[in-house]
């Protein structure tokens, strides 16, 4: 019988890397049947289409550090501008090619100047922000998911986590994540994830007297 301790042990001694290409191909895996229509379809990401989501997702798999650079000085640090210009670049003509470009990008280990456990954090948040809209459900590894959080309750790089949570107490109920301390929000660790980082759909799946205070502040910072 495998150790749960044993084998988180393995997975972080391992790295993020093959958490990241296991969920990227997972996603690829979702969305190969998704139609012409559905790729038009509104994600949790505000004026973004699932699509454009996923092409998101293979820009920051295609940008390292030096390029990254580039584009924020092209952009004259407008990152909003870079983003923009990067997932263009990633879009290509039709649906087909833009999941097929995102297939290209499973194995790669290319990430723009940030630590891979955030790279991680960007697959699964915006793998949610992908499949929820299209009411695609994935069983994630609790483990995989723990790690997330573990990294976002620290946070506030790129997105604000960390201080979103402030003054709340989280419990995951369906695996060992725990944090903070006041008014508690519990449910599912993904739920805890996606509230943490301003989606407040999934807010729906959490419970206790934080819950709506955490509501609340989704979709600020």
């Amino acid at each position: 019988m495998n150790d749960p301790a044993v084998t988180a042990a393995r997975g972080r001694r391992a790295g993020a890397w093959p958490l990241i290409r296991a969920e990227r191909a997972a996603l690829a895996a979702d969305l190969a049947d998704v139609t012409g229509e559905q790729w038009e379809t509104p994600s949790l990401c505000a004026g973004l289409t699932v699509r454009e989501v996923l092409a998101h997702l293979t820009a920051g798999a295609s940008l390292g550090a030096v390029r990254w650079m580039a584009g924020v000085i092209r952009c004259r640090f407008d990152f909003d501008q870079q983003v923009a210009m990067r997932l263009a670049e990633q879009l290509g003509t039709a649906p087909a090619e833009t999941l097929e470009r995102f297939r290209r990008v499973i194995p790669s280990t290319t990430k723009p100047p940030l630590p891979a456990l955030a790279m991680l954090g960007e697959t699964i948040v915006h793998g949610e922000d992908i499949r929820r809209p299209l009411g695609i459900r994935r069983a994630y590894p609790i483990e995989t998911v723990t790690r997330v959080a573990e990294y976002y309750r620290g946070s506030d790089l790129v997105v604000v986590a960390k201080g979103r949570i402030d003054g709340l107490r989280l419990v995951a109920d369906d695996g060992p994540f725990t944090t903070g301390s006041g008014a508690l929000v519990t449910g599912p660790t993904v739920a805890l994830v996606m509230a943490m980082t301003g989606r407040a759909s999934h807010c729906d799946d959490l419970e206790g007297d934080g819950a709506e205070i955490l509501r609340g502040r989704c979709g600020t910072g």
